[in-house]
């Protein structure tokens, strides 16, 4: 497997504009054929309308790309068929917890999730709720999945001034290193006393993570990847 490529900035410039998918227009009938099998799996899944980026530029200490709205059902065949239209991307933030010894906190998506048994830092699919005067607002984005998934608030976290870009395939996890002020391990028991009170979770388990020694299959590159390069300064 290729490695990730890791583009570490402190600017975002995400412009979110009107755009024909011309993969969701031509492919429409299995579009909805898919969704539809995967909803017999999965009542839950609700096809509202997501972001896909495309354009995406590095110049200097910036990130700059294009969003475009389309509908959770094409961006969905899109990931399950391989990622055919190779010019869009999936642009989606993540706040990595890191406790003060260290240890990294990532969330098991529950078994009704789109993304079930995948292990990952807290994040959410952009929607048109991330925008603000036509940018995409991802500090904004991961804010509110932080709060959703985790109960974790803005004051209980110090979020670093820097975005950490990770480009693995079709996927550009765009980064923020959130440090907490306890230990990994108090951090995963209140994240799990918040998903006990919670009556449909979105994660179905906290695990911790320290370095390569604790890295499993369901872990996607752009986080073992991240995590690598944050404990040894390579990828």
């Amino acid at each position: 497997m290729t490695p990730s490529t890791i583009h570490r900035v402190s600017r975002l410039d995400l412009i979110v504009r009107p755009w024909q998918w011309a993969f969701a227009e031509e492919r429409r009938d299995e579009i909805a054929a898919h969704f539809d099998a995967l909803r017999v799996k999965k009542p839950a899944l609700w096809n509202g309308q997501v972001l896909l980026g495309r354009n995406p530029v590095f110049e200097d200490d910036c990130f700059r790309a294009d969003y475009f709205e389309t509908d959770f059902a094409s961006f969905l065949a899109w990931r399950d068929w391989g990622f055919p239209d190779k010019s869009v991307f999936n642009g989606s933030g993540m706040g990595a917890l890191r406790g003060r010894d260290g240890l990294f906190v990532l969330g098991e998506m529950a078994a009704d999730t789109s993304n079930a048994g995948r292990i990952y830092f807290p994040s959410g699919t952009p929607d048109p709720a991330d925008v603000r005067d036509g940018m995409f607002d991802l500090a904004g984005s991961i804010m509110r999945e932080i709060e959703e998934e985790t109960g974790l608030a803005l004051s209980d976290y110090h979020a670093e001034p820097f975005w950490y870009c990770v480009v693995s395939g079709a996927a550009l996890a765009i980064i923020q290193l959130l440090n907490v002020d306890m230990t990994g391990e108090a951090l995963r028991a209140r994240i799990e006393a918040t998903l006990a009170a919670q009556a449909s979770p979105e994660l179905s388990a906290i695990h911790l993570v320290r370095d390569r020694s604790d890295f499993t299959g369901a872990m996607p590159a752009f986080v073992t990847d991240f995590i690598d390069h944050m404990v040894t300064g390579t990828v």
